[in-house]
C-alpha cells in the first residue's frame, strides 16, 4: 500500500478501557471519561456493554436526569427500551441508534427490553455548544433497516452519522455534526476517507486491527478493547487486518469551549451546574 506524504491518520495515544458499573449496576468498560482519557473535545464519555450474563445488565439505567449534551445509544445485539419525562418511548433494537438531543433538560430511563441472551452496544455522549445548551430535548430514534450501508474495499461500512464514500447516515443533529461509523474489515487493507482537523478515535470491538501497515514508525496495533486517538492531521485513515475485525470510527470539531460537568449536567460555568442542580430538584428540569 502506498500513502501520500501527511494523508494518513495516525495513532497519537492507545487507551484501554475501565471496568465499571454504572445505572443501577451494569457492567460496562468506560473508555472516554476515565483517567488516561477524560475528553476528547467534542465527545465527554464512551462506554462498551457487553454481557450474556443477565445479572450484569437488567437492572437497567433507571430514571436520571441529562442537560447541556447529547446521548448516543447504539445497539449491537439485544434491545433496550427508553422512556423520557415528556413522554416519549420507544425500543431501539440490535443494530439501531438512538441520538438523544437532552439540550436544557430531561429525565430519561433506559431498561433491557429481555431477561436473557446477549445485550451489547456502545453509549457516547457529545457536548454542545454554549448557544445549544439549552435547547429543546428532541430524540432520533433510527431503526436497523435505516442504516444505510457502504462498501469500499475488503471492508462494509454502516453509516450511522455524517457521510462516507456518498452514504449519508440517517442522523441528522445541526449543534454538532460528527460522523460515526462501524466497520467491519475482511481480511486485508482498506482505507477510510475522513475530515481533517477533527478530533477522532477508532475503538476495537471484535478482533485487531494494524493501522498503517508497513509504515515504519507509523503503524500501530489495536488489539480488541482498545481505542486508538487519532491525529486531526490527514485524510485516510489506512487499516489492515489478517483475519476480520469490526470497529467504530468517530469524529467530530472540537467545540473549544470550558467544560464544568457534574455527572450527568455538562455545562460551561459552575454557576450553570448549580442552577442544572437546583432546576432537577424543583422539577423544572424535567418539564
Amino acid at each position: 500500500m502506498s500513502f501520500t506524504v501527511n494523508a494518513q491518520k495516525t495513532i497519537e495515544k492507545v487507551v484501554t478501557g475501565m471496568p465499571t458499573s454504572d445505572g443501577a449496576g451494569v457492567s460496562l468498560t468506560r473508555i472516554i471519561g476515565q483517567p488516561d482519557l477524560p475528553r476528547l473535545d467534542p465527545f465527554l464519555m464512551l462506554d462498551f456493554f457487553g454481557s450474556d450474563n443477565p445479572g450484569e445488565y437488567i437492572a437497567g439505567f433507571p430514571p436520571h436526569p441529562h442537560r447541556g449534551f447529547q446521548t448516543v445509544t447504539y445497539m449491537l445485539a439485544g434491545k433496550m427500551r427508553h422512556k423520557d419525562s415528556v413522554g416519549n418511548e420507544g425500543v431501539i433494537d440490535a443494530g439501531g441508534i438512538q441520538w438523544m438531543n437532552a439540550g436544557r433538560g430531561i429525565i430519561h430511563e433506559e431498561m433491557p427490553e429481555q431477561e436473557e441472551g446477549l445485550l451489547q452496544g456502545f453509549q457516547l455522549w457529545v457536548n454542545l455548544p454554549a448557544i445549544e445548551k439549552m435547547s429543546a430535548p428532541n430524540y432520533q430514534d433510527i431503526q436497523p433497516d435505516s442504516v444505510p450501508m457502504a462498501h469500499i474495499q475488503n471492508a462494509d461500512v454502516k453509516v450511522l452519522a455524517g457521510a462516507i464514500e456518498g452514504v449519508q447516515g440517517p442522523v441528522r443533529t445541526t449543534a454538532v455534526s460528527p460522523t460515526f461509523l462501524d466497520v467491519a474489515l475482511k481480511s486485508g487493507p482498506s482505507e477510510i476517507a475522513m475530515s481533517s482537523d477533527e478530533s477522532a478515535f477508532i475503538y476495537v470491538y471484535e478482533g485487531d486491527v494494524v493501522v498503517n501497515k508497513g509504515d515504519q514508525g507509523n503503524e500501530t496495533i489495536l488489539e480488541q478493547g482498545e481505542l486508538g486517538v487519532l491525529s486531526q492531521k490527514g485524510t485516510q485513515l489506512c487499516v489492515s487486518t489478517d483475519t476480520e475485525c469490526k470497529f467504530i470510527v468517530v469524529s467530530g470539531k472540537p467545540i473549544n469551549e470550558p467544560v464544568v460537568q457534574y455527572g450527568p449536567f455538562v455545562m460551561n460555568s459552575q454557576q450553570e451546574i448549580v442552577q442544572a442542580f437546583n432546576d432537577y430538584q424543583s422539577g423544572v428540569l424535567a418539564k
